[in-house]
């Protein structure tokens, strides 16, 4: 597969990323034929976080992937932390217990990349600051990161972290694109006009940011998934229309326009579905013209001002 730089690291990884919070849902067979077919297709780079599967989900991942020194070079472990039940922890004393907890459940001692889940609004980012140089200078994880997090909230971790912030993982999709809509509204009245993201996306593009987007395939907040939805036949004609163009699937046409974006994304698929990663996968080797990216935008029910 195709690969990218992550953020401003010299880390090369593949442009679709694999989503294991529900590998847990997966007998150990499938769970190993799902890893095993995501390898042979390049597709090597594993996110996770603690609270999937209340941690069974990286348990499920080490024993279906039969973790060893060997195994462990020829994949890329991404986690994240800070969400625990009623609340958001990103205390120094829970970033370090969190961490060594996926570790020990991903038969590891080292992730290359660690996010922050959710912003919260406890953070003291002096203690942030005190776990990632920890748990760098003690090689337990290489890169860090954030998920949902606004620039100014990254802002303020960067005041106190010297680590650069190689990651943003955001829910982005066809569907839930008001990231990039936004961009294009300004001074209009209409409902794209709202930044509610602070140019969440510019921003990120400016600091060298690799921007991830979480569920790719799903509208609304988990509602469900837009392909072969009734919801949206406009976007689905369009979609299978440009697919039978390039003789893939809508899933692979989904996931390219993603890429099309010069943003760079590395867009994390959660799908358990084998057939569905490998269609997605597929998308590395699309390369949507401008118009069938508008075309997409538009059918999606985005207006152009």
């Amino acid at each position: 597969m195709r690969t990218m730089k992550l953020g401003c690291t010299h880390l090369e990884v593949p442009v679709v990323g694999i989503g294991c919070m529900r590998i847990n849902r997966l007998s150990q067979a499938e769970a190993e034929r799902y890893i095993q077919t995501a390898l042979e297709l390049g597709a090597n780079f594993f996110d996770h976080a603690d609270i999937y599967g209340g941690g069974e989900c990286e348990s499920r991942f080490a024993e279906a992937i039969h973790m060893n020194d060997d195994v462990r070079e020829r994949v890329i472990l991404q986690s994240k932390c800070g969400i625990r039940k009623g609340m958001y922890d990103f205390s120094k004393e829970h970033i370090l217990e969190a961490v060594d907890g996926s570790l020990r459940r991903l038969h590891t001692d080292y992730l290359d990349v660690l996010l922050l889940h959710r912003p919260d609004a406890l953070v003291e980012p002096e203690e942030v600051a005190e776990a990632f140089e920890i748990l760098q200078t003690t090689g337990k994880v290489r890169y860090f990161g954030v998920s949902n997090h606004k620039p100014m909230q990254i802002e303020l971790l960067k005041k106190f972290v010297h680590q650069p912030i190689v990651a943003n993982q955001l829910q982005l999709s066809i569907t839930n694109a008001t990231l990039i809509a936004q961009g294009m509204n300004l001074n209009m009245g209409n409902e794209w006009a709202v930044d509610r993201d602070e140019s969440v996306l510019d921003y990120c593009r400016i600091h060298d940011i690799t921007i991830q987007p979480w569920s790719p395939f799903l509208y609304g907040f988990f509602e469900g998934v837009f392909l072969d939805n009734p919801k949206f036949p406009e976007l689905n004609r369009k979609l299978d229309e440009i697919a039978a163009r390039y003789g893939v699937s809508n899933v692979t046409i989904a996931i390219a326009w993603l890429l099309r974006h010069p943003a760079k994304m590395q867009p994390i698929i959660g799908t358990m579905n084998v057939d569905r990663l490998r269609a997605s996968c597929q998308a590395a080797d699309i390369q949507l013209t401008r118009q069938e990216w508008y075309e997409i935008y538009l059918a999606a029910g985005y207006q152009l001002p």
